[in-house]
C-alpha cells in the first residue's frame, strides 16, 4: 500500500469523502495545437485519466478527495502517486504492480480544442487490480464514490469495479458515474454501449456529455425523449452537458438547463472532469441539491464555470480551477 499523502490524513478523517475508482495515466499532448500526431514535433507529458482528474479537482476546490487504481512500478507510475499527493489526494487506495506498465495515451488537439485519443494499454496496470486488492475501507468511509466505464472493459478490473460499487452502495455511499466514452479502448461500438449501461441502473448520479447522449440512445442528444430514455426510478440525478452552452438537469422533481460562459478555449481535457469535481464537492456538503433546484442552479452554475476555466490552458490538473477563479469567472456573468 502507498502511504498517506500530504493532507490525506485530513481526507481520511472528513466525513465529505468522495473517493474515486479508476485509471491515471500519462497523456502526451502536442506542444502545437491543430496538428496529426504523425506532424508532431514535440509532446507535453500531463497526468490524465477522468477519475484522477476527479479527484485532484476536489481536493483543489477544498474539497476531500482519496483514489483507488493500480499503476506500474515505473517511474511515470510513481511519478502520478506524487501528483495526486501534491494535489492533497489521498493516495491509500494506491497500488504498484511490478509485471505491467502505467497506461500511456498520446492526445491529437484539434484546433478548435477538441481531442482525438491514441492508447498504450495492452494491458496497463490499471486494468489488473483485483478484487481482493481492493481498500474497502476506504471506500466504505466515503460519502460518494465516484467511477467511469474505462474500468469495466476488462477483466479483473472490471470485477473488481463492480465489488467496490457494490460495497459502496450496500454501505448507503452514493454512486456517482460519468461515463468517459473512449471508443478506442472497447472491442467494438455495441461493446461499449452494452458495457457502459451495465451498471447505469447502480448510480444515484450520472453526468454525460451531448455527444455520449447521442452514442447511447443512437439518437439526436437534443431530443428531450432521446435523454429521458436514460433516466430510471431512483436515479437523483442526470446532467447532461452541453460543451460551452452550459448543461441540462433533470430530476424526478424537476428540470432545466444553466448557461455556460464564453472563454478562450485551447484545451477540452479534463473540462468535464473539473465541472463533475466541482458539483461532487458540492453534494458532499449538502446533497439536499438533489431536491432543492434553487441550490442545484447555484451549483451547476459554479461547476460551469469550472468546466470553462479548464478549457482555458493545456492538460487537465495543471488547468483545474480554484474556487476564486470560479467565482470571478461568474460574476463576469454567463454567455
Amino acid at each position: 500500500m502507498a502511504p498517506l499523502g500530504d493532507g490525506a490524513a485530513a481526507a481520511a478523517a472528513s466525513p465529505n469523502l468522495v473517493v474515486s475508482f479508476g485509471e491515471m495515466l500519462i497523456d502526451f499532448v502536442p506542444d502545437v495545437a491543430g496538428v496529426s500526431l504523425a506532424e508532431s514535433g514535440g509532446f507535453v507529458k500531463a497526468p490524465g485519466g477522468a477519475p484522477a482528474n476527479v479527484a485532484c479537482a476536489i481536493s483543489k476546490l477544498g474539497g476531500s478527495s482519496a483514489f483507488v487504481g493500480k499503476f506500474g512500478d515505473d517511474e511515470f507510475g510513481h511519478m502520478l502517486v506524487d501528483i495526486l499527493k501534491q494535489n492533497g489526494v489521498n493516495a491509500e487506495g494506491c497500488l504498484f504492480d511490478q509485471h505491467a506498465r502505467t497506461a500511456l495515451a498520446f492526445v491529437t488537439l484539434k484546433s478548435n480544442g477538441e481531442r482525438e485519443f491514441m492508447f498504450y494499454r495492452n494491458p496497463s496496470a490499471d486494468m489488473l487490480l483485483t478484487e481482493a486488492e481492493l481498500n474497502l475501507d476506504l471506500i466504505r468511509r466515503a460519502k460518494i464514490f465516484h467511477y467511469g466505464s474505462i474500468s469495466l472493459i476488462t477483466e479483473p478490473c472490471r470485477s473488481a469495479h463492480v465489488a467496490a460499487m457494490r460495497a459502496a452502495k450496500s454501505a448507503g455511499i452514493l454512486c456517482s458515474y460519468d461515463p468517459n466514452v473512449r471508443l478506442p479502448l472497447w472491442p467494438s461500438e455495441a461493446a461499449a454501449r452494452e458495457g457502459i449501461l451495465s451498471i447505469w441502473k447502480e448510480a444515484d448520479f450520472i453526468k454525460v456529455s451531448d455527444d455520449e447522449v447521442a452514442f447511447l440512445t443512437q439518437g439526436d442528444a437534443n431530443d428531450e425523449k432521446n435523454v429521458l430514455s436514460l433516466w430510471f426510478d431512483g436515479l437523483k440525478l442526470l446532467i447532461v452537458t452541453d460543451g460551452e452552452k452550459g448543461c441540462r438537469y433533470f430530476t424526478k422533481d424537476f428540470k432545466g438547463s444553466v448557461p455556460g460562459y464564453s472563454v478562450n478555449t485551447v484545451d477540452t481535457t479534463g473540462a468535464g472532469d473539473a465541472f463533475v469535481g466541482s458539483l461532487l464537492v458540492n453534494v458532499a456538503k449538502d446533497d439536499s441539491i438533489f431536491h432543492n433546484e434553487e441550490k442545484l442552479r447555484e451549483a451547476l452554475k459554479f461547476s460551469n464555470a469550472c468546466g470553462a476555466i479548464c478549457t482555458t490552458k493545456k492538460g487537465a490538473i495543471p488547468a483545474l480551477p480554484t474556487v476564486a477563479a470560479a467565482h470571478e469567472l461568474i460574476s463576469k456573468g454567463s454567455n
